[in-house]
């Protein structure tokens, strides 16, 4: 287990991040519901959508570099307490009849917000609580509890406690993320596992600290090969999300009740990569293994976008998963590896914001190449774009020398 332990913080984090993926689940699965209550015009329910998107590209930057001078700790449990007031308050409207369109979209970009200063301050907090060579297991070990949490018990979890009421599944989540705050707040704060950053710079300023973890990312060719790799992917990803159910359905001719397994066949994937992501880093190592992952998504695409048949649909996706996951794992690993831990926050935050550009350009081109053409044919040219990907790392890792020319 490379020296990973759940005492001395990692099981309080571990805990605090599935419980608040469960939370998050479940309100995921009620919020289109609340919104398609309150309004069928497709547009203001896109709306809803871009406020989760809109605040990385907005703050995700300042948050980084936030994370870099405040007690991690005390930001991360901070946050979600009052991300737990939040979602509590809407829960009390919803109950009481208030709810508005208005209200959810304030919601929505409020949580991101907070979101973005959290995610940036988890990364950097992983490499103080447990030892370096551990970070590939302990990040594998936590995005897979993620993943079980949010695909196999938060979504079904949501669409029952939607039939109690639509207040429900917010006050379940309001209460995930109170409790996910108390265990953050019991870190250690004073011990070889100190979460303290140190203290920034005599007269140093946000805008100066966040070009020096934009240097960073672009001088590192490993890293910053994987922040391309990260936008071309969501670009992927964000086409494959939008195009899925007529991908299934139409293309694969799968019926409604198939489409749900099919579906599900990626979260059992992303479960499976989770659980061999840190053997297969430790066998390939971790730049080798984004390459193949990345290039085993390429053949799963193709497959995807070839085949029509909800049986090599399910198969493609689910081995999708497997590979997606040891790309997340390891890319994040990498990271927190190659980075000095007081500009964590600023260069995982930079290659956040990047990165979170490829969704929602990628599901306007899918639908835009899907209007003039078949709807597989975005998928084969997702497929185009993941090689892509697969090059640039590798390049990048030759470039670093871990892999040879």
């Amino acid at each position: 287990m490379s020296g990973l332990r759940w005492r001395g913080g990692y099981g309080r984090l571990w805990s605090a991040a599935v419980l608040s993926r469960f939370g998050d689940s479940v309100r995921n699965v009620a919020l289109p519901v609340v919104a398609a209550g309150l309004t069928a015009s497709p547009l203001a329910l896109s709306l809803v959508s871009a406020a989760g998107y809109l605040p990385w590209l907005l703050f995700g930057l300042l948050s980084g570099a936030l994370a870099d001078r405040v007690d991690r700790r005390r930001a991360m449990w901070i946050v979600d307490a009052v991300r737990g007031g939040l979602v509590g308050a809407f829960a009390v409207a919803l109950a009481l009849g208030y709810a508005h369109l208005a209200l959810l979209v304030a919601l929505s970009f409020a949580l991101t917000t907070l979101q973005t200063l959290f995610d940036n301050a988890a990364t950097a907090i992983l490499p103080t609580l447990v030892p370096r060579a551990a970070l590939p297991t302990a990040n594998a070990r936590l995005m897979t509890g993620q993943a079980i949490a949010g695909t196999f018990l938060g979504a079904p979890a949501g669409g029952l406690l939607v039939t109690a009421g639509v207040a429900a599944p917010f006050a379940v989540d309001a209460t995930t993320y109170l409790v996910a705050a108390a265990l953050i707040a019991s870190l250690p704060t004073a011990s070889a596992t100190a979460t303290v950053t140190p203290a920034k710079a005599t007269g140093s300023t946000l805008r100066a600290e966040i070009a020096a973890g934009l240097r960073v990312l672009w001088r590192d060719h490993l890293l910053r090969g994987i922040c391309l790799a990260n936008l071309l992917g969501n670009i992927v990803i964000g086409g494959l999300t939008a195009l899925m159910v007529l991908i299934i359905t139409r293309w694969a001719g799968a019926s409604d009740v198939v489409f749900g397994l099919v579906l599900a066949a990626y979260g059992a994937g992303a479960t499976v990569g989770g659980l061999v992501s840190a053997r297969v880093g430790r066998w390939l190592g971790g730049a080798r293994a984004l390459v193949l992952a990345l290039t085993v998504q390429t053949a799963c695409l193709v497959v995807i976008g070839s085949v029509a048949h909800p049986a090599a649909t399910a198969c493609a996706l689910g081995l999708f998963g497997v590979a997606g996951m040891i790309v997340n794992v390891h890319a994040v690993t990498l990271t927190q590896q190659r980075v000095p831990v007081e500009l964590l926050g600023r260069v995982s935050a930079a290659g956040r914001t990047v990165g979170i550009v490829g969704a929602p350009v990628g599901a306007v081109l899918a639908g835009a190449l899907a209007e003039v053409s078949d709807v597989n044919v975005p998928t084969l040219a997702s497929a185009v774009v993941m090689a892509s990907a697969a090059l640039v790392v590798l390049r990048a890792a030759r470039s670093a020398r871990l892999v040879q020319v």
